[in-house]
């Protein structure tokens, strides 16, 4: 058996440290949100409350806007994760061949949008001359390729040996019948890294949102509860101390972070074995 060091101890305590970071806001948050004003109040750093109510979430879910956000959320990532995969992939897997006429070229001016863009005016202006200002393809088609998504899943392709790609050419196979059929089912761990990655965005959009769409019936889940939460601050500084202790500004805010958070967490466990190998692998190969 091997002998605990003082390193070893040194680590664990860090390490015990780190998670202690992480699991006290997150249940602090939980507690807040089951918590009323009063308790609140009292005990700011609470990891369970004495008296836990559903008042918050009453509150919160009570609101009609909450479906109307849930719906567009859910459409926003069924319709824009998928779009993001395909742009994602095969412009990485294009890039990840040997050689190309431009290459170079094509992969400073995508990586040039890592750190300089054009601003959301222009972006504003191609959307109104395309006509999808008010819809949600606005918000859909704003954002198709994340450079950084792009980088990764390029660097798990370039890892991939081209003896694979060369023996499928020679047998007549095309470029996108060797990106579905040999590339994609060997690069899981990637795919399910970028899926997740873009799952996140796609469900916690509310910029391009705010920025494109005013017809309340196509608002997504983040809007809806970005609003919700400002009328209960509001509420809770203008009106009586009864009526503020019922619509408790801060258990609400609480609640609306459990409840945008609690869908990925639903999701990520599915994806964790692969995301865990995928962002690794396609992190530190080149």
């Amino acid at each position: 058996m091997k002998k605990i060091t003082f390193v070893d101890v040194l680590v664990f305590v860090i390490i015990g440290c780190l998670i202690l970071l992480i699991v006290v806001p997150f249940l602090n948050a939980i507690a807040i949100s089951f918590a009323t004003q009063r308790e609140y109040l009292n005990n700011l750093l609470m990891l369970a409350p004495k008296e836990p109510t559903l008042d918050n979430y009453r509150n919160l879910l009570g609101d009609q806007r909450i479906i109307t956000g849930f719906k567009t959320s859910a459409l926003i990532v069924f319709l824009g994760v998928p779009l993001n995969l395909f742009l994602t992939l095969s412009l990485a897997f294009g890039t990840s061949r040997a050689c190309f006429p431009g290459k170079k070229l094509i992969l400073g001016a995508i990586l040039f949008t890592m750190l300089f863009n054009g601003g959301i005016l222009p972006l504003y202006m191609q959307m109104r001359e395309l006509k999808l200002t008010n819809t949600i393809w606005s918000v859909i088609l704003a954002s198709g390729v994340n450079v950084f998504y792009f980088v990764i899943a390029r660097n798990f392709f370039c890892s991939i040996p081209q003896s694979l790609t060369e023996s499928a050419q020679l047998d007549g196979a095309g470029e996108w019948r060797i990106l579905f059929s040999i590339i994609l089912p060997l690069a899981k761990p990637i795919v399910a890294t970028v899926a997740l990655f873009c799952i996140v965005d796609r469900w916690n959009e509310w910029y391009n949102a705010l920025i494109f769409i005013r017809d309340n019936s196509i608002i997504p889940l983040q809007v809806v509860l970005r609003s919700i939460v400002m009328e209960s601050n509001i509420s809770s500084n203008t009106s009586s101390m009864e009526a503020a202790a019922r619509n408790f500004d801060m258990g609400i805010k609480m609640a609306a972070v459990i409840v945008t958070t609690l869908p990925i967490m639903c999701v990520f466990p599915f994806l964790q074995k692969h995301f865990t190998k995928g962002i690794m692998v396609g992190a530190i190969k080149a």
